[in-house]
C-alpha cells in the first residue's frame, strides 16, 4: 500500500528547466516513480539530449517568459500524451550582485524567470487541468532565499519570496478544483543553476555553506527528487499551500 502511495505510473508531467541540474534529477525520479516526462528547456537540444537519456520522455523547447509558449507547452504535450497531471515550475536564473550594483535589466531577467515564467506556466497548466476536471498537481521550485536573507541574492529572493505567494494564492483559488499546488525550497545543492557557478566554486563560500547547514554539506540531486515525488503523488493527497524545506537543516538555524 505504502509503495502503491508514491506511485505515478499513468501519469504526465511537464518540468521546466529540466535540461540539466536539478530539473534533470526531478524529471529522472519522475520517470522512476513511472510518469511519461516532458522535458522542457530553452535550450532544446540538451533538453532531447536529457529526454534520450531518462527514456520514457519527450523534449519541447520553451521561453518560459513567454505565455504565448507556455500555453503551446501544455498543448503540445496533451497532444502527445492526451492529458497533463503534474507541472513542476523549475526554470530558473540568477544573478549574484549587491543591491546597489544589480542593474535594472538584470532584475527584470531573474523576475521575469523566476517568477513572471512561474505563473505563466502554473496558469497555462491550472487551464488544462481544469478543462480536463481531474485535478492534477503543481509544485514549483521555491528556495531558502525565500525565507531567510542571503547576502547578494536580491532580486531572487523577492522572486522566490513571490513564488512562495503564488503556491498559497493558487492552492486556495484551485483547491475547489481538484488542484493542489505546493512548492519545495532547496538550499545548496551540488548542481548550481545558471549564473551562480563562479561564486560557489570559490572555497570561502564553500566553508559557509558547511557552517550554516546543519547536516555539513551539500544536497545532492537525487535527494530533491523525492521531495517532488512526494508532492506529485497521492501520498500527497492533502496537501496544497505549502513549501517544503530541502535544506539540511538550513532555514532551521
Amino acid at each position: 500500500m505504502s509503495k502503491e502511495l508514491f506511485d505515478l505510473t499513468g501519469k504526465v508531467a511537464i518540468v521546466t528547466g529540466a535540461a540539466r541540474g536539478l530539473g534533470k534529477a526531478i524529471a529522472q525520479g519522475l520517470a522512476d516513480a513511472g510518469a511519461s516526462v516532458v522535458i522542457a528547456d530553452i535550450d532544446r537540444v540538451e533538453a532531447e539530449t536529457t529526454a534520450r537519456t531518462i527514456g520514457n520522455a519527450l523534449a519541447l523547447s520553451v521561453d518560459v517568459t513567454r505565455r504565448d509558449q507556455c500555453l503551446q507547452l501544455v498543448e503540445q504535450t496533451v497532444t502527445h500524451y492526451g492529458k497533463l497531471d503534474v507541472m513542476v515550475c523549475n526554470a530558473g536564473i540568477d544573478i549574484i550582485k549587491s543591491a546597489e550594483d544589480l542593474e535594472e535589466s538584470e532584475w527584470d531577467a531573474i523576475i521575469n524567470v523566476d517568477l513572471k515564467g512561474y505563473f505563466n506556466c502554473a496558469q497555462a497548466a491550472a487551464k488544462q487541468m481544469i478543462k480536463q476536471g481531474t485535478g492534477g498537481s503543481i509544485i514549483m521550485n521555491s528556495s531558502i532565499a525565500s525565507v531567510v536573507g542571503i547576502h547578494g541574492l536580491v532580486a531572487y529572493a523577492a522572486a522566490k519570496g513571490g513564488v512562495n505567494q503564488l503556491v498559497k494564492t493558487m492552492a486556495v483559488e484551485w483547491a475547489n478544483k481538484g488542484i493542489r499546488v505546493n512548492g519545495f525550497a532547496p538550499g545548496y545543492f551540488e548542481n548550481i543553476m545558471q549564473g551562480a557557478g563562479d561564486i560557489h566554486a570559490d572555497l570561502k563560500k564553500q566553508e559557509q555553506i558547511k557552517t550554516f547547514t546543519p547536516m555539513g554539506r551539500r544536497g545532492k540531486p537525487e535527494e530533491l527528487a523525492g521531495s517532488v515525488i512526494f508532492l506529485a503523488s497521492s501520498a500527497s493527497s492533502y496537501v496544497t499551500g505549502t513549501i517544503l524545506m530541502v535544506d539540511g537543516g538550513y532555514s532551521a538555524m
